[in-house]
């Protein structure tokens, strides 16, 4: 059995919010749950977080994603990593 620590970090990389799941959960899955415990302006992530439901949420908390699209996405997003 394995643990996984998810965590929301500050531009300097301090943990802001942290949670802890099983080993086989999905990293989106604590997304949601860990940003409803801060207020960040943008959400950078990796592929992993490439989710329709995830940039919406995003848009209605005002937060700019910055995640790069998976592969198979048949119209990828502009990111502006400006």
């Amino acid at each position: 059995m394995t643990t996984k620590i998810h965590a929301i970090v500050d531009a300097l990389g301090n943990p802001v919010a942290l949670s802890l799941t099983p080993g086989q959960a999905a990293d989106i899955s604590q997304a949601v749950p860990l940003l409803d415990q801060v207020e960040p302006e943008a959400f950078l992530a990796d592929k992993g977080y490439d989710s329709d439901a995830l940039v919406a949420t995003l848009a209605e908390r005002g937060i700019t994603p910055v995640i790069p699209s998976k592969a198979n996405r048949k119209k990828p997003r502009k990111i502006d990593f400006a």
